[in-house]
């Protein structure tokens, strides 16, 4: 029925089998909690304790050492998925390979259906540890000619090296068990390339993350180093707003102009710590002052090379990133009077501000240069300042909130658009919907809010992996399209194919966060394999940090510097029904 009803649409909510099993049906583009044990791409069901049973299940075993074991890798006050005894998980898969078999006339089905895939959580309760037990049909077009059963066991974590596996031993017994002649072997290394670091021993929480994943083929080893002829992905994730970040004073920037956004929006505007120490007023005031005093050169030649040596204020952005986050020199008075305007820290500082401002123009005491296409209100008053005359404007409401909120994004996005036009070599494809003023200021924010996280993410590979621009501008242009068609998500995972030799001095001398090799025989719906992993967290979501706690004193030599491992192994076997 779950199937019949999947085939429609994927459902939402689980459904609940005799009390005590939550069946999921996951579609073939979600993500599958067994991608790392078996490659299958289609619909699969997922088996799991209904969390809502408080009550002992009767079919649970009474409590050997082992289910004391298993007792204490589930958490208490669960807020993931929770495992099902093994006892009960092979009840289940027996169920299921009966209901498909042709054999069982006895139940009288009259029609046998293919069901999909079916993978069961377990909770470790036996000797070997189970965290998984897999069912899947073998099919000669729509018959169904067998099963294929696979078996995830996990143990550790541990450091001791000696208890891992032999290459040859593993090749010999995968050799055995399916008669086979040749096995293929396939490596998989995962290194942790940057992650958040601990500063004057804080830990900063953050998602952010660099981790490169490696495949080759024809392992010699365990824990192998990969060739450099091999596959690799990088894999970046990455939350803005990091204070180690080099473009960290952007960052704070970005978020004044967030809160005038929502101020424009709600109404009420939650002012940010000043980004400078002097009071906005006082800084509008030395500026217009200078100006005044300047104001020859201004009116003969709209001299912009004053206004060249005068430093964007993105140039708060740390000594070391100046060679990449290029200061651009051609900043026009709304540009410069941002930078003045950001240490505005309430609503009557803003209508000071806004008033001087308005006064030296209608007087004609300044006449200040600012770059064409700005559609912004201060500029439309500058450009008919020009003329001798201004229009009124009421300096009351929202008014000057989106007066200075429209210089900032004018700025801003010329920043960003500088940064990514000259370093990363990016061509306009996708800068037109980033800049464009056809949408609301919202929207126009939330796309800036994008540039950002982009920008973020170029840095952090420039610095950290000093890539340069033949490696930058593909990684812009995978972020572009991302962003294009998607909102801002800073957990996103972007995915740029590199070659291994261009990261390898990061990882050369360095523990992988996993490693696994796999090994198969046989072709098609005959192939079987044999995976054996090593990672350094749990391999399964349902085994939770509860885990670690179980085996952390364990050590080597009383030395807890030894980096610790959970040991997992995938095998499978088939049964054929004809």
């Amino acid at each position: 029925r779950i199937y019949e009803e999947g085939r429609e649409s994927i459902p939402e909510h689980p459904y609940l089998f005799e009390t005590d099993v939550e069946i999921c049906l996951i579609g073939g583009s979600c993500k599958s909690p067994v991608e790392r044990f078996w490659n299958g791409n289609n619909m699969v069901y997922i088996l799991q304790k209904a969390q809502h049973n408080e009550e002992s299940d009767p079919m649970e075993e009474s409590k050997t050492d082992d289910a004391i074991y298993a007792s204490e890798l589930l958490p208490k006050e669960s807020s993931g998925p929770v495992a099902l005894s093994v006892r009960r998980a092979k009840q289940l898969i027996s169920l299921y390979t009966m209901v498909q078999n042709p054999n069982m006339t006895h139940l009288k089905i009259s029609e046998l259906v293919v069901l999909p895939p079916l993978w069961i959580r377990c909770d470790g309760s036996d000797p070997e540890h189970t965290c998984w037990l897999g069912a899947e049909p073998l099919k000669a077009g729509n018959k169904i000619t067998g099963i294929n059963f696979h078996m995830v066991t996990c143990d550790g974590p541990a450091a001791d090296k000696t208890c891992f596996a032999n290459m040859e031993e593993l090749k010999m017994a995968h050799k055995m068990k399916h008669h086979s002649s040749i096995v293929m072997t396939k490596g998989f290394a995962q290194y942790e390339l940057v992650r958040a670091a601990a500063i004057e021993d804080t830990i900063i929480e953050s998602e952010s993350n660099i981790y490169v994943d490696i495949t080759w083929n024809t392992v010699d080893k365990i824990l192998e180093t990969p060739p450099l002829i091999s596959a690799a992905t990088l894999n970046i994730t990455l939350e803005s707003g990091d204070p180690r970040s080099p473009v960290y004073q952007l960052f704070r920037e970005l978020q004044f102009l967030l809160a005038l956004a929502e101020g424009l929006k709600t109404g009420v505007t939650e002012w940010p710590e000043p980004l400078e120490s002097e009071s906005a007023v006082e800084l509008v005031q030395e500026f217009l002052t200078d100006l005044k005093k300047k104001l020859d050169g201004y009116c003969i030649s709209g001299n912009s090379n004053e206004t060249e040596k005068i430093k964007c204020d993105t140039a708060a952005v740390d000594s070391s990133i100046k060679s990449i986050f290029s200061e651009r020199g051609d900043l026009d008075f709304a540009e410069q009077l941002w930078c003045k305007m950001r240490s505005v820290s309430s609503y009557q500082e803003l209508i000071v501000c806004f008033t001087l401002i308005i006064k030296s123009l209608e007087h004609g005491e300044i006449q200040p240069w600012i770059h064409q296409g700005s559609s912004s209100l201060l500029s439309k008053l500058i450009q008919q300042s020009y003329h001798g005359k201004i229009e009124v404007v009421s300096l009351s409401g929202i008014t000057p909130i989106q007066m200075l909120l429209e210089i900032g994004l004018d700025k801003m996005k010329k920043d960003y658009v500088s940064f990514f036009i000259v370093k990363s070599g990016s061509s306009l494809l996708f800068q037109d919907y980033f800049i464009s003023t056809s949408v609301d200021l919202q929207e126009q924010v939330h796309r800036v809010q994008k540039l950002h996280h982009m920008l973020e993410i170029m840095v952090s590979c420039t610095v950290l992996l000093q890539f340069k621009h033949e490696n930058l501008f593909p990684l812009t242009q995978i972020c572009m399209k991302y962003y294009k068609e998607n909102p801002l998500n800073e957990k996103h995972v972007f995915q740029l194919p590199i070659r291994p030799a261009l990261v390898k001095k990061f990882y050369q001398n360095d523990s992988p966060e996993i490693w696994k090799v796999d090994i198969s025989s046989g072709h098609g719906q005959k192939e079987v394999k044999t995976t054996w992993q090593v990672s350094t967290n749990p391999p399964v979501e349902h085994m939770t940090s509860n885990t670690t706690g179980l085996f952390s004193d364990s050590t080597v030599n009383g030395s807890s510097e030894e980096r610790m491992y959970f040991i997992t192994m995938a095998k499978c076997s088939q049964v054929h029904f004809t």
